[in-house]
């Protein structure tokens, strides 16, 4: 942005405070959850400046938080004496960042990004780190912070091709906020080239891994014997359903007789709905369509005896994966979200998913921009590609290649993040 345009947004900024000065008693009556004060940088701050370390982390919404979560903890792990102020852009951000940290940690709505509201706003935290996640770039409050010599951080960073092309047509101005950052810590080698196209500094710019995916698994190869062995699945073929919603399994049961058809091996079906409370509901569609089937907890203790399984459990899907050859999301194929994708690719599966990924953009980005997944649109089109896979069996290899790497670049994203912030402090 140039020092003309800088300054009008300036002076707009200006006169949008005002009029919301004058709007404020309003606004107070009609939209109590607008939090004028914190629109207004008017923060009270729990605990003293002077006993120790203060980090503002800023997310913007709901997804952004389980990035800010994760990085809050493994600071915490690495050194005593934060304190931790967090903003967000949206109310529901607020208030999932208020029910997932710590009590002692002030979650506030952003300020406006006005001279008076970043100014105030930033003389009453007194940072020493300004941490802003993802891509969440505000002119004036990045400048201001620049001029008071508070060093940020830009983490989690990342960025899409279609974005990137937006933000060149605005190049001089990303340029300038992004050479603000004293780190930028971004998910993979992609985003660090579109960062670089936009100006950033290549000394600056880090790969790190999304921290959000940063999480201990056992190894693979053991998990994966371990399960095998006690579900009794040497030499079948394992398609797991995880996850799965209302009315997905009714699909899905279409796609287990497709692939019976062809496949040369034993079939075993594994079905982990993710509520389990509807484990009546998938074993009356299992007894009308005329299928015998064991539950999980049944098969630890006596073996299998059928090639269908019903996880009737919480807490074992995200290693029970390990012991599958197709593995399918739930909640993915009907309107419900998705859920994490990124948990079969962690035991090194490729992991297919429907349409309906709302809950996980990061992760589709993540996962098929690494050619570690499959997103289909439907339960025939499900079916087809792994009818393909299956008669393919280099592609699929090379798809559990690929997400093995990915789920290797996740490992140590939190460590990488935590040591560019403690290099600022």
């Amino acid at each position: 942005m140039s020092p003309v345009l800088f300054k009008l947004y300036t002076v707009a900024g200006i006169m949008i405070h005002v009029l919301l000065v004058l709007a404020a008693p309003l606004l107070r009556l009609v939209a109590p959850g607008w939090a004028v004060e914190s629109r207004f940088g008017r923060f009270s701050v729990p605990f003293q400046h002077n006993s120790g370390e203060c980090i503002w982390v800023h997310a913007a919404s709901v997804g952004e938080i389980q990035a800010a979560r994760a990085l809050i903890f493994a600071l915490r792990e690495r050194r005593k004496g934060l304190h931790f102020f967090v903003t967000t852009m949206t109310r529901p951000g607020s208030e999932v960042a208020r029910s997932q940290l710590p009590s002692d940690i002030s979650c506030q709505l952003a300020p406006l990004d006005t001279p008076q509201a970043v100014i105030r706003a930033i003389n009453t935290v007194a940072p020493d780190v300004y941490i802003c996640l993802e891509t969440e770039l505000w002119p004036m409050m990045l400048t201001r912070l620049k001029e008071a010599g508070i060093p940020m951080l830009l983490l989690n960073g990342r960025i899409s091709e279609r974005s990137s092309v937006r933000y060149r047509l605005i190049g001089r101005f990303m340029a300038r906020l992004l050479q603000g950052f004293a780190g930028i810590g971004v998910i993979q080698e992609q985003d660090a080239a579109r960062f670089r196209v936009l100006g950033a500094l290549p000394e600056r710019l880090k790969v790190c891994g999304n921290i959000k995916y940063d999480l201990p698994v056992a190894e693979p190869g053991m998990l994966r014997q371990k399960y095998r062995q006690d579900l009794c699945l040497d030499g079948a073929t394992v398609f797991i359903c995880g996850s799965t919603r209302s009315h997905e399994e009714k699909l899905l049961l279409q796609v287990y007789y497709r692939l019976k058809r062809i496949t040369n091996s034993e079939l075993v079906w594994i079905i982990a709905p993710r509520h389990l409370e509807r484990l009546v509901t998938v074993q009356n569609l299992l007894r009308d369509a005329g299928l015998a089937f064991d539950l999980f907890s049944h098969c630890l203790q006596k073996g299998r005896q059928q090639n269908i399984v019903l996880v009737d459990g919480m807490g074992e899907l995200s290693e029970l994966y390990a012991a599958g050859d197709y593995i399918f999301c739930g909640g993915s194929l009907v309107e419900q979200g998705g859920h994490n994708i990124m948990e079969p690719v962690r035991v090194h599966k490729p992991v297919y998913f429907g349409p309906f990924m709302k809950d996980f953009l990061d992760a589709v980005t993540l996962v098929l921009s690494a050619k570690a997944g499959f997103q289909v649109q439907n339960a025939d089109n499900l079916a087809e590609i792994i009818k393909e896979h299956m008669s393919n069996p280099q592609q699929y290899k090379q798809a559990c290649k690929n997400a093995e790497q990915l789920a290797l670049q996740q490992q140590g994203a939190a460590a990488r993040q935590v040591d560019m912030v403690l290099e600022q402090i």
